[in-house]
Parts: structure tokens; C-alpha cells; sequence
């Protein structure tokens, strides 16, 4: 049974898009912290790694700390979001990720980093998502990352319209190339906070 409880998460706050997120999570109803060191992540119950700079917020994470804690965390089963750069640090292959670069994996995918090109190349498009039903989701894609590979233990969320995968869940992980909390598209981090329920 799914717990009621109102969930307790965190943001990821080292770099990137933090606070668009910390907005949907808290006007879903969310409990909702920033993290930036360990014992912040020992007190939350599932953790959203925001949109930015994948290969800084890697850095960062070393820097303060946190990247075991990170791991330990999902692999002990702690659910988890990533959203473009948040997609990247989730997958457990990045391709053309800068020298030294590592992820946190959990998400059995290979991911290409900027693989549709520098910011003008950014763009928004409607997805359909049958996990979520109607309507579609209107998706910002801004540098964004693709799902070149999706592994047996990971499942296909969202593809554009010629089949490039989009968006991904394997277990309590979830990750999309897109940004649903610029846009006011909940529902993902609703799928997120039901995860985080379960596993509470």
C-alpha cells in the first residue's frame, strides 16, 4: 500500500535549475530541501538532480562530498529524478562527456551529452507519453542530452516523433532529457513523488 505520507524530498542544489524544481515539488505538496551535503541526503527520501551543467555539477559533487553518499543512496534504493543534466548524472554510459567526466549511474542507458547542439539549437515540442495519458506533454529541450541506448532493466517513458527516447525510468529512477518544471508540467515529478511514497 502507498503511503499518504507527505514526502520529504530534496533537490540536488550544487548547480543548475534548483529552484523551478523546489517550486513544482512544494505546490505538489512536497516537503522539500535543498542538499548539498551528505548529512542533508540522509534526511530526505528521494532526491531530484536538476537541469544545468552535468560535468560541474560531477565536479561539485566531489568537491563537497557527495558523490558516494549520492550512489550509496540509490543504490540502497532511494528514488530519483534527473531532468537534462540530472538524465546525464543517472545514466550509467555518458558519451562526449568532457575528460574525467563520471556519472552516478543507476539507469541502465548510455546518454549522448548536447547531443542536439549548443543552445540555439534549443527547442520545444509535444510528446506523447502514454504512462501519463492525455495531453501530451509539451517538452523545452535546452542542450539537451538523448537516450542513444536503453538497456534490458531500463523502460522507454517518452520518444520524439522519429524514435529518439527521450525520457526513461528503471525501478525508483527516473530521468528526462527535457525540462517539465520550466513549462508547469507536473506530472513527472507527480511520478516521482509516487515513487518516493512506495518506497517510504
Amino acid at each position: 500500500m502507498v503511503s499518504t505520507v507527505r514526502p520529504h524530498v530534496g533537490v540536488l542544489a550544487l548547480q543548475g535549475d534548483v529552484r523551478e524544481h523546489v517550486a513544482v515539488l512544494r505546490a505538489l505538496d512536497a516537503e522539500v530541501s535543498l542538499v548539498r551535503r551528505p548529512e542533508e541526503l540522509a534526511a530526505i527520501d528521494g532526491l531530484v538532480l536538476p537541469g544545468g551543467e552535468s560535468s560541474v555539477i560531477d565536479k561539485l559533487s566531489r568537491s563537497f562530498g557527495m558523490r558516494d553518499p549520492i550512489i550509496a543512496a540509490r543504490e540502497a534504493g532511494m528514488p530519483m529524478y534527473g531532468t537534462c543534466a540530472g538524465l546525464i548524472l543517472l545514466a550509467d554510459q555518458i558519451l562526449d562527456g568532457i575528460a574525467g567526466q563520471r556519472t552516478f549511474g543507476g539507469l541502465d542507458v548510455v546518454v549522448r551529452r548536447n547531443a542536439f547542439g549548443s543552445q540555439v539549437d534549443s527547442f520545444e515540442t509535444d510528446l506523447e507519453v502514454p504512462k501519463l495519458g492525455a495531453p501530451q506533454v509539451h517538452a523545452v529541450f535546452i542542450r539537451a542530452p538523448l537516450v542513444e541506448e536503453v538497456g534490458e532493466r531500463a523502460e522507454v517513458v517518452a520518444s520524439l516523433d522519429d524514435g529518439r527516447v527521450v525520457a526513461v525510468r528503471q525501478g525508483a529512477l527516473l530521468g528526462t532529457s527535457f525540462h517539465p518544471e520550466v513549462t508547469g508540467e507536473t506530472r513527472f515529478h507527480e511520478l516521482f513523488l509516487r515513487a518516493v511514497r512506495a518506497a517510504a
